[in-house]
C-alpha cells in the first residue's frame, strides 16, 4: 500500500491517513505494483524518521544502547546539516514523542515502506539504524511490531533488503525478537525472517538462526500457537528454510528435524484437519492448512526428512480423511495437495495402500478431485497413481460380485469426470517433453486397464446382484466408461 499526494502541502492529510490506519497492519508489496510515482516530500519522510529515535537514556540504562542512539543522534545532525546543538534537539525530537505519535509516525513509515523508491530513500536516512536503536530499549509490543513491519516491509525490495544485514547488530536484535511472547509481532517476525532468509543474503541469516534454543523456540511457537495467522506465518518459514538454496537448508532443516519438526507438521495437519471435520468452518483456516500441507510435501522429497513422513501411517490417515471430505470446494488445493502427498507415501512405502484397502469414499474422493488438478498435470498424474494402485488390489484376488457393483457404481458415476480429464491430460501431454509424457502415459494407462478389468468382471457376474438404493449402475455411465478405456488405454 503506498501513499500519494499532490503536492507538499497534503503532508498533513498523509499524516491523518496514517493515523486512521493504526488498527490495520499495511500489507507487504505484492512486486512491481506499488512502483508508481508519488510525490512525497522528501524532509517529511526524514523528519518521521527522525521522529523514531528513542530518547537518550542516563546511566542506569543499556549502556550499548545508549552509546548507539548518541552516535546516531550525531549521525543524523550531520546528515541535517543542523548548525547547533539546539536545532538538532528540535529536530530530532526523540525525547518528546510519546507512544501515540510514535506509533503514528512509525505507521506511516510502515505504509510508505511499500515502494522501492521511498523504501532506497529511508534506507540512506538511517531509518535502519534507527529501528535498531528503538528495538534495543523497546518495551512495547506495539512499537516491536512497527518496527518489525517497517523492516520487514523494505525486506521485500533487494537493495534495501541487502542493507538489512549490512547495519551491524541488526540481525542479531531481530532475531532476539522471537523470544517475545506476542503474537502480531511474531506474525511480523516470521515474515520478516522468511524474506530475508530466500534473499542473497540468506546464508548470514542462517547462521544466526542456527543456535539449537532459537530453533527450539521457532518449533515451540509453531507447535503451541493457536492463533491462524501465526501459524501460517511460523509454517511458512519453515516451508522457506525447506525450499531455499541448499547451502541456506543445510544449516537449519537437520536440525529442525533432530528437534522434531516432521511430528510437530504432523500433529498440526491433525488439529487442521479436526477443525473441519467439526461443525463450523473457519475460512480463515483454510490458507492454515494449504501451508501445513505444502510444507510436508517439501519434506517428502527430501533426503533426511522423507523417511519419517512416508513411513507415518498417522500422516496417511490424515491425508485419506481429507480426500474424503464430501464438501471440497473451499479447501481445493488442499485436497490436490493431499493426493499428491499420497502418491508420494505409497511410492516409498507401498504396505499402506491396506490403509485404504477397500475404502469406496476414498475411490470417490480421489475422482472428485480431478476437476481441481485441472491446471496442474503433475497433480493429475498424482491421482492417477493412486488410482492405478488403489485398483491393483482387485486383480490379486477375487472380488465378490456385491462388491464388483459398488466399485462399478462408482466409478460409472464419475465416466463424465474420468472422460473429461482423459481429454485434458491428451491435450496437456502434447505439450510435455516425451520422457514425461511417456512416464505419465504409463501411470495412467496402468490405471485405465485396472478400471475396464473390473467392469469386464462385472458384466460377468451382474446377474447375481440386485440394485439397491445406495448403489445403482447406470448402463449408459457405464458404456461411457468402456469407451474410455479403449480410447486412451
Amino acid at each position: 500500500m503506498s501513499i500519494q499526494s499532490e503536492s507538499v502541502a497534503e503532508e498533513e492529510e498523509i499524516e491523518e491517513i496514517g493515523f486512521n490506519q493504526l488498527a490495520q497492519n499495511p500489507p507487504a508489496p505484492a512486486d512491481e505494483l506499488f512502483d508508481i510515482s508519488t510525490t512525497v516530500d522528501p524532509s517529511y519522510v526524514i523528519s518521521l524518521i527522525r521522529k523514531l529515535l528513542p530518547p537518550t537514556m542516563n546511566n542506569n540504562n543499556n549502556a550499548t544502547a545508549t552509546s548507539h542512539v548518541k552516535i546516531l543522534e550525531n549521525k543524523c545532525h550531520i546528515m541535517d546539516g543542523s548548525s547547533s546543538s539546539n536545532d538538532h534537539e528540535n529536530n530530532v525530537m526523540g525525547p518528546s514523542v510519546g507512544i501515540d505519535s510514535w506509533e503514528e509516525h512509525g505507521c506511516i513509515l510502515w505504509d510508505l515502506a511499500t515502494s522501492r523508491t521511498h523504501a532506497e530513500f529511508m534506507v540512506q536516512n538511517l531509518v535502519l539504524e534507527v529501528i535498531l536503536a528503538t528495538l534495543m530499549v523497546s518495551q512495547s509490543p506495539r512499537v516491536t511490531e512497527i518496527s518489525l513491519g517497517i523492516i520487514g516491509n523494505l525486506a521485500c525490495h533487494e537493495l534495501s533488503r541487502k542493507q538489512i544485514a549490512n547495519v551491524k547488530g541488526l540481525i542479531e536484535i531481530i532475531v532476539d525478537q522471537l523470544f517475545v511472547d506476542d503474537t502480531p509481532c511474531l506474525c511480523e517476525e516470521f515474515r520478516l525472517l522468511t524474506l530475508c532468509l530466500q534473499g542473497s543474503e540468506g546464508v548470514t541469516w542462517a547462521h544466526a538462526l542456527q543456535p539449537e534454543n532459537v530453533l527450539s523456540r521457532i518449533l515451540w511457537i509453531v507447535e503451541n500457537t493457536l492463533n491462524p495467522q501465526l501459524i501460517e506465518k511460523s509454517v511458512g518459514f519453515l516451508l522457506a528454510i525447506s525450499e531455499t538454496e541448499d547451502d541456506v537448508r543445510a544449516l537449519l532443516l537437520p536440525h529442525l528435524v533432530k528437534l522434531g519438526l516432521p511430528n510437530i507438521l504432523i500433529n498440526l495437519l491433525a488439529f487442521e484437519i479436526s477443525k473441519l471435520e467439526g461443525d463450523e468452518r473457519l475460512s480463515e483456516r483454510y490458507c492454515v492448512l494449504d501451508m501445513i500441507l505444502r510444507a510436508i510435501e517439501v519434506l517428502t522429497v527430501i533426503d533426511g526428512c522423507a523417511q519419517e513422513l512416508c513411513s507415518s501411517r498417522k500422516l496417511f490417515s490424515l491425508l485419506a480423511t481429507l480426500i474424503k471430505l464430501t464438501d471440497k470446494i473451499e479447501v481445493a488445493n488442499s485436497c490436490v495437495t493431499a493426493a499428491v502427498l499420497i502418491a508420494n507415501l505409497l511410492s516409498d512405502s507401498e504396505d499402506l495402500i491396506i490403509e485404504i484397502n477397500q475404502d469406496l469414499v476414498f475411490l470417490q474422493g480421489l475422482l472428485d478431485i480431478f476437476p481441481f488438478a485441472s491446471d496442474d498435470i503433475e497433480a493429475r498424474n498424482a491421482l492417477w497413481d493412486v488410482i492405478s494402485r488403489f485398483l491393483a488390489q482387485f486383480q490379486q484376488g477375487e472380488m465378490n460380485a456385491i462388491n464388483l457393483y459398488k466399485y462399478i457404481s462408482i466409478l460409472a458415476s464419475k465416466s463424465d469426470l474420468i472422460e473429461e480429464e482423459l481429454l485434458d491430460h491428451q491435450l496437456a501431454s502434447s505439450n510435455d517433453d516425451k520422457t514425461a509424457s511417456a512416464r505419465n502415459l504409463c501411470i495412467r494407462t496402468a490405471a485405465l486397464k485396472r478400471i475396464e478389468f473390473i467392469a469386464s468382471q462385472w458384466l460377468t457376474t451382474k446377474d447375481r446382484v440386485s440394485p439397491t438404493n445406495e448403489y445403482v449402475v447406470n448402463e449408459r455411465d457405464l458404456d461411457r466408461l468402456k469407451d474410455c478405456c479403449r480410447k486412451y488405454s
